[in-house]
């Protein structure tokens, strides 16, 4: 049985064994609204009319304000009691009782106003068991197209049985899981395991539903039914781990267990030893909850207002909460770590020809193909300016290659059982396929009027901000960190071994994932990092699931407890940092708040405070509560202030993405020196010359002037910038040795012995500028974050 019908039979019989999720109360949250405007406004109306001069109508007002919350809060505190659940609702009633009791009306509707407020708070970090998966249910297609003799009808997916013919057009969504009948199909994944790289099935190879046609019509005979296909186990795997997730608890319910007993009993003997009513009446209003009230939400809400001030949105205080308490992470591969698509790593050529040509002719011809492959080529070779060629009598052989003509040559671009001629592989070619397998690449060979000039290395790259993200988890105080993919083990520990990673799990499946999370959620809280809709279900599993919104599918991001809306991975780090700092402040209100109440309840109990002192001392510890818990609005990233200008930073940036692209020119070059004859071997020196020139000297003269004056001033002293100033040196260095060497070419006879140290120096240039770089951009980040 292949591995489609095992993942949806397992997910088929995970979903029935759960328990469903609990029907929403719709009803209860809107009356809660109710109530907190009911609190708002009358508190409005009656400092209104006491502004007016009409106490007497200020405090009917205001006691009319409190009367249905205290009726909701007695409904809701005995409700609490009988399912064994003691908050501090009763706290907060007596409270309010009391300040009614003692003409106090306005302290009571300010208790009433952060009560309605704080439970409207809980109802929203709550509204996770109900996220929407309109857009999973959307994507799933709703027709298939089946044989039916010689012609072919539409009909529900659901009506689709194992054995029947369908026909699966190119850009559709395959409808059930099955096998290829007929034709090459040209499968794109991504959906599911994460490869960017579409896959080629031959006939007889399984396909699972969920994926996308990305070539060419073929044909599918079902192998399961919708119901029990791949796509629909991922939406249950969803829906499943929404519903096994326990829900958020206060932290102000914490302390009620000690406080709630604490403050009948220290009332109560106050009574008792003294005879005098009004001490409890104080104890009680000295006791008022407010710091529990409000200490967790003002700054679990001014955490996620910090959050969002960043690019970061969660969903609330209970995913914030559960963040700060994060030991694990696990990321997604392809995406999240990496860039997420193909893209051109390198060029090989054939002895005699330059990498410009072998891409513009790959190029032109692939502008006649309508693969995902063919427009990462195009856009390659528009980004280096190189003027394309409009192809002529084009014909596509699906998932192997297009040919054609291009300014009246035929070109032909495609796997090397298309385009390399029968017999024995040329050196230039097998050295590019032992390349291509080492750096888990795509290779594409491209050849004209039947003679192969080049190939093309693609792949999926390692995002630049990817090793200064993980290395922000780690000052966060995580204290592991997983890769979890659905690549092959190639490609995976290929990106692990350039990042700080404490292990690299491959070949995993959506219910894999689920249950690696799983595994580490048994030991530690987890948080689940990824952006694809295979990633949909991990997410949803893991104690927090943070999504790639900028750049991941709509099912990530509805499934996670945070979505990261700006494209940049570093974000996740922030996002604990921001989380923990908001708890710690919540947990110093809450501990501060109430040992200060607990002075007030003692001292009003001992007779040293009456009711209307003890109102206003509880008043001045909720205004600190207050105070401290907005320090959360204050977290280290929202100090974070540019080193130099936005509009210099911006410039600075966008150098140094086209400083990338000059290196890519350099590598190049240096790999067309391998094997060119000294006249094209002095072209290529004088244009890396040029390049170096031009390009990496002009920028390392300008960071010069601007950058590394604004990073000193940062700086106490210039050694934190004396590893990036020697690098800067040697740059300056190594180009000067270049244009020596280029400007005596034509007083030298070229031999093999110069090209070989003019390529030594061009690659020793490209990799001291590409370290160099991104240890600047690093610096700059973590000096500007100081």
């Amino acid at each position: 049985m292949d591995e489609a019908s095992d993942f949806a039979r397992e997910t088929s019989a995970a979903g029935d064994r759960l328990p469903p999720a609990p029907a929403p109360m719709p009803a209860e949250r809107g009356l809660r609204r109710i109530l907190f405007a009911i609190a708002l406004i009358g508190i409005a109306e009656g400092l209104f009319a006491r502004a007016a001069g009409s106490h007497a109508l200020a405090d009917l007002l205001l006691t009319l304000t409190i009367l249905p919350i205290a009726a909701a809060l007695l409904i809701s505190s005995v409700r609490a009691i009988v399912r064994g659940r003691f908050g501090v609702d009763v706290i907060a009633f007596l409270a309010m009782a009391g300040a009614v009791a003692l003409g106090q009306p306005l302290a009571g509707a300010v208790v009433a106003l952060m009560y309605s407020g704080g439970a409207l708070l809980e109802d929203i970090a709550v509204a996770r068991a109900e996220r929407n998966l309109r857009w999973l249910a959307d994507r799933a297609p709703r027709i298939a197209h089946r044989h039916a003799g010689d012609a072919i009808e539409d009909v529900p997916v659901a009506q689709v049985h194992v054995g029947d013919r369908l026909l699966v057009r190119a850009g559709e969504v395959v409808p059930v899981d099955g096998t290829v009948s007929a034709g090459l199909a040209t499968i794109d994944e991504s959906s599911l395991t994460g490869e960017p790289i579409p896959v080629t099935r031959a006939e007889g190879a399984s396909v699972a539903s969920g994926t996308i046609n990305a070539g060419q019509t073929f044909e599918l005979r079902a192998t399961a039914p919708a119901g029990e296909s791949t796509y629909a186990g991922i939406v249950r795997l969803v829906t499943a781990a929404q519903a096994a997730k326990a829900p958020f608890v206060r932290m102000a319910d914490r302390f009620a267990l000690g406080l709630l007993p604490a403050t009948l009993l220290l009332a109560l003997g106050a009574w008792l030893i003294s005879h005098d009513p009004t001490r409890s009446l104080a104890v009680f209003v000295a006791a008022t909850p407010c710091p529990l009230i409000l200490a967790a939400p003002i700054a679990l809400i001014a955490g996620l207002a910090q959050a969002a001030w960043h690019g970061i949105l969660v969903k609330g205080g209970g995913a914030l909460e559960a963040l700060a308490r994060a030991h694990t992470v696990l990321f997604d591969k392809t995406g999240t770590l990496t860039l997420g698509g193909a893209r051109l790593l390198a060029i090989e050529t054939a002895p005699g020809q330059d990498a410009a040509t072998v891409l513009q002719c790959a190029a032109s011809i692939e502008q006649a193909s309508h693969h995902v492959i063919a427009e990462v080529i195009v856009k390659a070779a528009l980004d280096r300016g190189l003027p394309l060629a409009p192809p002529d009598r084009s014909v596509e052989a699906a998932g192997s290659g297009v040919q054609g003509m291009v300014a009246g040559k035929r070109v032909s671009a495609g796997a090397a059982d298309r385009v390399l001629p029968p017999g024995a592989l040329a050196p230039w070619a097998r050295h590019a396929m032992r390349r291509a397998e080492w750096r888990s690449a795509l290779l594409v060979f491209v050849a004209v009027e039947g003679e192969p000039i080049g190939a093309l290395l693609l792949a999926d790259a390692l995002r630049p901000d990817a090793p200064r993200a993980l290395r922000r988890l780690r000052e966060a105080g995580v204290a592991r960190i997983l890769m979890v993919t659905g690549d092959r083990a190639a490609s995976a520990e290929t990106i692990g071994a350039a990042l700080d990673l404490d292990a690299v799990l491959a070949d995993r499946l959506p219910s894999d994932k689920v249950d690696a999370v799983r595994i580490e959620q048994r030991q530690y809280p987890t948080v689940m990092v990824g952006d694809g809709i295979n990633d949909a279900p991990a997410l949803a599993a893991a104690d927090v699931g943070i999504a790639l919104g900028a750049r991941g599918a709509t099912a990530s991001s509805e499934a996670a407890d945070v979505v990261i809306l700006t494209d940049r991975l570093e974000r996740v780090g922030d996002a604990i940092l921001i989380a923990r700092r908001a708890r710690a402040i919540a947990w110093q209100s809450i501990v501060a708040g109430m040992g200060l109440s607990a002075i007030a309840m003692i001292a009003a109990a001992l007779g040293w405070l009456a009711p209307v002192p003890a109102a206003l001392i509880q008043e001045a510890i909720d205004v600190m509560v207050i105070v401290n818990a907005l320090r959360a609005l204050r977290t280290p990233a929202s100090r974070r202030h540019g080193v130099i200008s936005a509009e210099a930073e911006q410039d600075w940036r966008e150098a140094h993405a086209a400083l990338r692209r000059s290196l890519e020119q350099l590598r190049d070059i240096a790999d067309a020196l391998e094997d060119a004859k000294p006249e094209p071997a002095g072209k290529l020196i004088a244009e890396a010359n040029d390049i170096v020139g031009r390009d990496i000297v002009t920028h390392e003269r300008g960071d010069e002037r601007v950058l590394f004056p604004a990073l000193a001033k940062r700086l106490r002293d210039r050694a934190g910038l004396a590893a990036i100033d020697r690098a800067h040196r040697e740059i300056l260095h190594l180009a000067r040795q270049l244009d020596r060497l280029a400007r005596d070419l034509g007083a030298e006879t070229i031999d093999r012995y110069l090209v070989r140290d003019a390529q030594r120096l061009i690659e020793t240039i490209h990799q001291i500028v590409r370290i160099h770089t991104e240890e600047e951009e690093d610096f700059y980040v973590s000096v500007a974050a100081s």
